[in-house]
């Protein structure tokens, strides 16, 4: 049996350099022109749940831009404080005592409105064999039919105007689910696709309807929250944000009232004016699972 012949080696030559092209001029974009502060004079703003947390930051960021703000809450005190804290901003802020299991009420509070953030709420934390089905009615009654009596109310000034901004206040559990929360989770899912009808009636209207879907924000019920389990636990206050409250979070901290604040006045402003029926996520990365 014969052997193959070896290949010829090659002499090795130094790969020549392609004679590069510059590429055609192309000059840089014009700059657009910066983004117009939040301006509200001359508008109405309504806020549910404004007598702290993240209703009161949303009111008070609502009147620094101009409008005038109805501050409503069934904490009379609350509503005091808040209105001390308001002084001297650009918009005025007036008090509205109002318990929002009185729909009727709420809905008559909306007339006139060209802003409505829907941010009351309540928590009961219980298994559901447990769970007392008055809390469970109204926990749906504050936090899914208040927002639509208060929508009903605020939509026909809207549509006359041309022009109005729907922000609701969702919660990572109007997109995913905790045990022993079926009241709370039942009410911001329903929120959530409310704020999507709305959308879709409200934008040939110029309505704009959306959701800010935070996860846990600093608020006095969570930070008693925090208390709570920390003693139950028998672990220090931040294990219990970073292990028990924000397991599933990348983010292992707190949000601010003022960070979602700031989330409510961009849904407000002439920059989202295409955005609507969407529902912006505040979760440290959780509904990336």
């Amino acid at each position: 049996m014969g052997e193959w012949p070896l290949p010829r080696v090659l002499a090795m030559t130094a790969p020549r350099t392609p004679r590069t092209v510059p590429p055609p001029s192309v000059p840089d974009p014009a700059p657009g022109p910066p983004a117009a502060p939040l301006d509200l004079a001359g508008r109405t703003a309504l806020v549910t749940g404004a007598a702290g947390g993240i209703g009161r930051a949303c009111a008070l960021r609502l009147a620094a831009a101009g409008a005038e703000v109805r501050a409503v809450d069934r904490d009379a005190e609350g509503l005091r404080r808040l209105a001390e804290l308001a002084e001297g901003l650009p918009g005025a802020l007036k008090q509205v005592h109002l318990d929002l299991t009185d729909l009727d009420a709420a809905e008559r509070t909306a007339a006139g409105t060209d802003v409505l953030v829907n941010n009351a709420g309540l928590q009961l934390v219980r298994p559901l064999q447990e769970f007392p089905p008055d809390v469970f009615r109204t926990v749906l009654t504050v936090m899914l039919e208040a927002p639509f009596r208060l929508v009903r109310g605020a939509l026909p000034h809207m549509y006359d105007r041309g022009w109005g901004r729907i922000v609701n206040i969702s919660s990572v559990h109007g997109l995913r689910a905790s045990a022993y929360k079926s009241a709370y989770v039942s009410a911001k899912h329903g929120l959530e696709g409310l704020s999507k009808v709305v959308a879709l009636e409200g934008a040939a209207h110029g309505v704009t309807s959306n959701c800010v879907s935070p996860a846990y924000v600093r608020t006095p019920l969570v930070e008693r929250q925090i208390a709570d389990q920390s003693e139950a636990h028998g672990i220090p206050a931040d294990r219990v944000v970073s292990e028990i409250m924000l397991a599933d979070a990348a983010v292992k901290r707190l949000i601010e009232p003022e960070e979602v604040a700031e989330a409510v006045a961009y849904l407000c402003g002439p920059q989202a004016s295409f955005v609507t029926g969407a529902s912006l996520a505040m979760d440290g990365g959780w509904t990336a699972h």
